[in-house]
């Protein structure tokens, strides 16, 4: 009787599995048509497009004459639209907002800024731009906001963070407007190359994705100068030493021409800004693969509408010093061959606004297409993510968007975006039914 009982237990343990997986639904099949796509890989324009998607994944691409559609699959014409992968921002800080920077920022708390978070990642995917990497924010409130959105609690783009930024004390990445009898430090201050190593696997160990460190001087901080350099060499390879043995890539906030070239010579992944890059700088850069991820519009922002957020007289003159001389510092570095991410610091402006940078990546001198390339093929690159998103193409994330025009002749048109969707689902369609 025993045996018996025995074989029925063991018969309903084997059976289970078979019967939750006859039960488990079967993934929906959707299938996007289109009137063109561009093909980001290799700069053109494709017509009579189908893509089709399984679940969150894209299954197959290519002419509408030639796939043959699934049966019982949710076909979504998009009419004369042209489609493109989701867009990449490689330089957001999504927890905070123009009109609170500066000493305006001293006010807003770590739950506060998490919840401006949530605003802004949405803004943001709704802008077309389905992945993102954040590159500073107080509080671990990025590593919050990555975890909810992953957990479909709310929405968003895909993310890498970084947590809070490593910077030298009273350096850029330091809150140095406070006066001395405050004695406040910033999570991410560390001097020295022990510091450093040790801070490095602190904000590992509270979930940063990359580390972000402040090289040189900034604009948006008070009393010190975007050339200056502020990390030594030493420091700079220790802290990439210790990421790269903890899978992480780092980004160098870098204005200042020393700082460029010696946060190039010790291996991150990318310069951030790049302001002040000179000739060395450009042969450093290339030489290591480092790609140059510039927010190229902001000057017009900061200097236009700067003293209506608040920025101070200080800050303004900063960008004064630095933004013209930025944007020539793009087109040496493309002309001399160093790779370009795209990247907009979104939080110096507002969120949502990112695509405003395309116009100025090809008046300086990109072709639309290696615009585009820029926060697709590129970013993904950057990002360690060439296997999941910048491009569609099977076995990729189903992350689309679509706008009306060909975007290969006027890129402002990605400042429009109708469509969007991301992992096989609809965010936002604005096209005509």
């Amino acid at each position: 009787m025993k045996r018996r009982y025995a074989l029925v237990v063991l018969f309903c343990l084997f059976a289970l599995p078979l019967f939750s997986q006859d039960a488990a639904p079967k993934p929906k099949i959707v299938v996007i048509k289109a009137a063109h796509l561009v093909d980001v890989k290799a700069g053109r324009v494709l017509d009579q497009q189908v893509v089709v998607i399984t679940g969150d994944r894209i299954e197959m691409v290519g002419p509408a004459g030639e796939l043959k559609v699934p049966p019982d699959s949710i076909v979504i014409d998009l009419g004369s639209a042209t489609l493109l992968p989701g867009l990449i921002d490689c330089h957001v800080h999504l927890t905070s907002d123009p009109q609170n920077s500066g000493l305006k920022s001293l006010g807003i708390s770590v739950p506060r800024g998490a919840l401006t978070g949530a605003k802004n990642a949405r803004l943001t995917l709704e802008a077309g731009f389905t992945s993102v990497r954040n590159v500073g924010a107080t509080g671990y409130s990025d590593v919050a906001l990555r975890d909810s959105i992953n957990a479909g609690e709310i929405p968003g783009p895909r993310m890498l963070v970084s947590g809070p930024a490593l910077g030298s004390t009273g350096g850029h990445c330091d809150e140095n407007r406070l006066a001395p009898e405050f004695a406040h430090r910033e999570e991410g201050v560390a001097d020295g190359v022990t510091a450093v190593t040790v801070k490095t696997r602190e904000v590992i160990k509270y979930g940063a994705d990359l580390i972000k460190f402040c090289a040189s001087g900034g604009v948006f901080s008070k009393g010190d100068l975007p050339g200056t350099e502020q990390y030594s060499p030493s420091e700079m390879s220790a802290l990439v030493a210790e990421a790269r043995r903890q899978g992480r890539k780092v980004a160098a906030h870098a204005h200042g021409t020393q700082a460029i070239i010696d946060a190039a010579n010790v291996g991150v992944g990318s310069i951030e800004h790049g302001s002040l890059i000179d000739e060395e700088g450009v042969r450093a850069m290339k030489e290591h693969g480092t790609f140059l991820v510039a927010d190229i519009y902001n000057d017009d922002f900061i200097l236009g509408q700067g003293k209506a957020y608040g920025f101070t007289d200080e800050l303004i003159q900063k960008e004064r010093m630095v933004g013209q001389r930025q944007r020539d510092g793009f087109r040496k570095a493309v002309e001399g061959g160093v790779k370009i991410a795209f990247g907009t610091d979104a939080g110096v402006y507002p969120h949502g606004w990112n695509a405003k940078q395309f116009a100025f990546e090809v008046k300086y001198g990109l072709s639309p297409a290696q615009a585009i390339q820029s926060a697709t093929t590129n970013a993904a690159e950057l990002l360690g993510w060439s296997d999941r998103v910048g491009s569609l193409e099977p076995g990729k994330f189903a992350d689309l968007i679509a706008v009306e025009g060909n975007p290969l002749s006027d890129v402002t048109t990605l400042e429009h975006i109708k469509f969007v969707m991301k992992g096989g689902q609809i965010i936002k369609n604005e096209l005509p039914k």
